[in-house]
C-alpha cells in the first residue's frame, strides 16, 4: 500500500543510496527509499489521467521469527510531486514478530485513512484493480479472480490528484500521527517476485500502456537504506523496527509495454546486475504507502530529489555524487 512522501523520523537525511551499484546507474532509472515498478506521467497541457488498472499474482512472503516486515502491491493515480492527494487500490503480504505470514485487500483516498476489505486473499491468487476518477467522484474495483470475490465502491474526495498514474511494489510506511506528520518506511518483507501484467492507463480519453507515447514512463528501484540512517527504519507506535537493507528492481517492460515484475533483494540494489526497464524517460514520482503505527501519510516533497523523487535520488544524479 503505497505511503506518503518520506519526512525525516532521524535527525539526519541522505538521499544518497549507500550501497548502489555503479550497474544500476542507468539515466532511465530512478531510486525510492519505498517503491519499485513503474509510474507514468502525461504530456504537457493533458488533464491528467482518469484511469488506471492492472494485474499482480498474489506474492507470498517469506516470513522470520523475530522480523516483522511489510509489502504492498497496487495500482493507483496521483501522489508524486508534490501533490497532497492520492488514490490506490492493492493488497498487502505481511510478515508478524512471530513469524506469521498474513495477506488481505484495502484502497486508500489519501489524505484519508487506508480501508481493510474483508476478502479473503492467500499466495498465488491471481489479483486484478483499477482506480478510475471523474471529477471528485472516485471508483475502486478490486476482484480475486481466482475466487470471484470482488470490491466495487463509488467514492467522493475533494480535488482527487490525476498528475501520474502507477503500478507499485511498496515497503509501507510508519506515520506518527496521520496526514502531515513524520512517517518512515517499515523494513521490507521479503516477497519474493511480484508478477504484474495487463497495465494500462487512460489520459484525455485515450488508453495505452507503460510504454505508450502519449506519456513518459519512469522505473523505479526500492533501496531501504534511504528510508533513515543506514536504512534504519523507525516504528514511530513501537520504536525501532530492526531497520532494513533490502530493496527491490523492476525488470524491463514486456514488448507491449503491458508487463513486469518486480523482484525482491534481500541485500538491496548492489544485487541488482542492471537497469531496470528500456526506452522509458522522464516522470517524477513521490511518495505513497499504507500507514502503519497511527495511519495517515506525510506531505510529499519535503525532500525532493529529481522529479520531485523525497529521499529518492536520479541514478544519473547518484552516480556523480559517489563519483561513479
Amino acid at each position: 500500500m503505497k505511503m506518503r512522501a518520506l519526512i525525516a523520523v532521524l535527525p539526519v537525511v541522505t538521499a544518497v543510496a549507500v550501497g548502489a551499484s555503479p550497474a544500476v546507474a542507468d539515466s532511465t532509472s530512478s531510486v525510492s527509499a519505498n517503491w519499485s515498478g513503474y509510474q507514468v506521467t502525461p504530456a504537457y497541457g493533458s488533464n491528467g489521467f482518469s484511469d488506471v488498472s492492472g494485474s499482480w499474482v498474489q506474492p507470498s512472503a517469506n516470513c522470520n521469527t523475530g522480523n516483522a516486515a511489510y509489502s504492498a502491491f497496487w495500482v493507483g493515480l496521483g501522489g508524486g510531486a508534490q501533490a497532497q492527494s492520492l488514490e490506490q487500490v492493492g493488497t498487502q503480504a505481511d510478515c508478524s514478530s512471530s513469524g506469521q505470514a498474513s495477506y488481505y485487500a484495502w484502497y486508500e483516498l489519501v489524505p484519508n485513512a487506508p480501508v481493510q476489505l474483508s476478502m479473503q486473499i492467500v499466495p498465488g491468487d491471481q489479483i486484478a484493480a483499477e482506480v478510475n476518477v471523474s471529477g471528485n467522484s472516485v471508483t475502486i474495483k478490486i476482484t480475486d479472480q481466482t475466487t470471484g470475490a470482488s470490491f466495487n465502491r463509488v467514492l467522493q474526495m475533494s480535488n482527487p490528484d490525476t498528475s501520474s498514474a502507477e503500478w507499485i511494489a511498496e515497503a509501507p510506511s510508519s506515520c506518527q500521527n496521520g496526514v502531515g506528520s513524520v512517517c518512515t518506511p517499515l523494513p521490507l518483507a521479503d516477497f519474493g517476485t511480484a508478477k504484474f501484467s495487463n497495465a494500462s492507463a487512460t489520459a484525455d480519453g485515450y488508453t495505452g500502456t507503460i510504454t505508450d507515447p502519449s506519456w513518459s514512463a519512469q522505473p523505479v528501484a526500492l533501496d531501504s537504506s534511504l528510508g533513515g540512517q543506514g536504512g534504519y527504519a523507525y516504528d514511530l507506535a513501537g520504536g525501532s523496527t530492526g531497520g532494513s537493507s533490502a530493496g527491490a528492481q523492476p525488470t524491463s517492460l514486456s514488448s507491449d509495454g503491458s508487463s513486469f515484475s518486480v523482484s525482491y533483494l534481500p541485500n538491496g540494489l548492489s544485487q541488482a546486475s542492471s537497469a531496470a526497464g528500456s526506452g522509458a524517460s522522464g516522470g517524477g514520482y513521490g511518495g505513497g504507502g499504507y500507514a502503519y503505527g497511527g495511519g495517515g501519510y506525510a506531505p510529499p516533497g519535503a525532500y525532493g530529489g529529481s522529479g520531485g523523487n523525497p529521499y529518492g535520488i536520479d541514478l544519473n544524479s547518484l552516480a556523480a555524487l559517489l563519483g561513479l
